[in-house]
């Protein structure tokens, strides 16, 4: 790798890691009371989804440990807005959907949230953002192969 392809990756992460931070603190100070980022994203995967998934199924789309899910799934769990039930064909497994509660959380945090990100789009330029997406979106596929 040649001095100059070293920088452009490094100031291309390093870009990454800084919209990253930022975005997390900005979404977390605007979601409603109790509600985590990361409770947040749970409850979205499964409402979109639309069905149930094991604890397992979802440590691996977040690349978690399952310990990790285990305890974002238990606060869930607390604050009813998750069911989480026996496997019915393997009792050792469990599958977890989203509960209406969930739904209701989860629709709030949206709403807290669209504002913002909406905003930052509308400043940066639909068109641009776009025009970014793809690259994105082969930096996570590449980056999730690995």
């Amino acid at each position: 790798m040649s001095e100059r392809t070293d920088s452009l990756a490094v100031a291309l992460f390093s870009e990454i890691f800084t919209v990253d931070q930022l975005a997390r603190n900005r979404l977390s100070r605007a979601m409603p009371r109790g509600m985590e980022l990361s409770h947040f994203a749970v409850l979205n995967h499964l409402a979109r989804l639309e069905e149930e998934r094991s604890p397992a199924q979802l440590a691996q789309s977040f690349q978690l440990t399952r310990a990790a899910m285990s305890n974002t799934l238990a606060k869930l769990e607390w604050a009813g807005h998750i069911h989480v039930r026996p496997d019915w064909e393997d009792a050792r497994r469990k599958r977890v959907s989203v509960s209406p509660a969930g739904r209701k959380a989860r629709d709030a945090a949206l709403q807290a949230i669209a504002p913002i990100v909406a905003q930052v789009v509308e400043e940066i330029g639909p068109e641009r953002v776009r025009t970014a997406l793809p690259v994105l979106r082969e930096l996570r596929e590449r980056l999730g192969a690995g």
